[in-house]
């Protein structure tokens, strides 16, 4: 069985971390180059704010007791395995991760990524965090497709090229899309557990209908916007084979999967953006 701590890391959302610094990185590569540490140093900072905003996702919903009476996968606050103050720590300590490896990308690529740096990591601690979180009133969605989206797929081509060009912003937009897309199905599994205790998400703000057509709107705009990448770099078409991923998840939203049912839908969810990013990403470079 893993670490509780693994679990708690909820590794099944580490998708939306990765697939944008695949692509930016992609990006950069077809525009003039990579420099290979620096794409790791952004692989490393998206993955730790990713860990970072889980943990600290976990603590903050813990101690209000919104995870009281969760579905989903383990929650380490309110399963008692452990204490609050350990996942805060937790917390901050892959926060001080990301704010290393990203103080390097800034010496080497310019001080305005601390200013990015600096609105990420407050965006991780704020979702759920503080006395006015904003994923309380339904802005969750809209931050993941900004920072795990148009930020992380844009930055991760920026450190490269130290510019922002058309396309990394355009191969941002289907990246957001997915990740937002994962978040959308979290949170209708929780819509009954979440409007008991106050959580008013997108999804418990639409119901579950609409937010079951949202999740389906996502991955189509993703799918969607591959034509227009393929006029700027033709193999990128090789992402709308992704489709064949995504038949699955979708259709279990449409049929009305519920509960336990929609953590077998999450997992397909990152598996879409993983294929969809890796077939993306090296349509890019190779074009």
């Amino acid at each position: 069985m893993s670490s509780p701590w693994v679990a708690g890391a909820r590794p099944r959302t580490l998708p939306a971390a990765v697939v944008p610094v695949l692509v930016g990185t992609a990006v950069a590569a077809s525009q003039g180059g990579v420099v290979w540490w620096r794409a790791v140093f952004a692989l490393v900072v998206s993955v730790a704010i990713q860990v970072g905003t889980n943990y600290a996702n976990d603590y903050a919903d813990g101690v209000r007791g919104t995870d009281d009476h969760r579905v989903g996968p383990v929650r380490l606050v309110a399963s008692g395995l452990a204490s609050p103050a350990a996942v805060k720590r937790a917390a901050f300590a892959a926060f001080g991760v990301a704010g290393v490896f990203g103080l390097a990308l800034a010496l080497a690529a310019g001080p305005q990524l601390i200013l990015v740096g600096a609105a990420c990591l407050a965006a991780g601690w704020f979702y759920t965090g503080g006395s006015r979180p904003y994923g309380y009133v339904g802005l969750g969605e809209v931050a993941v497709f900004v920072f795990f989206g148009v930020v992380a797929t844009v930055g991760s081509a920026y450190v490269h090229t130290e510019t922002v060009t058309g396309l990394a912003v355009l191969a941002s937009i289907p990246v957001g899309l997915l990740a937002t897309a994962l978040l959308v199905v979290n949170n209708l599994r929780d819509i009954p557990t979440d409007a008991a205790a106050g959580k008013r998400t997108l999804a418990v703000r639409l119901g579950d209908h609409a937010t079951r057509m949202l999740y389906v709107a996502c991955l189509a705009g993703a799918l969607v916007l591959v034509p227009p990448l393929a006029v700027a770099r033709p193999y990128a078409m090789a992402a709308a084979a992704a489709v064949l991923a995504a038949r699955r998840p979708v259709r279990a939203v449409l049929s009305g999967a519920a509960g336990p049912d929609l953590v077998a839908v999450l997992v397909d969810t990152g598996k879409v953006q993983l294929v969809y990013g890796a077939l993306l990403a090296l349509g890019i470079a190779v074009s």
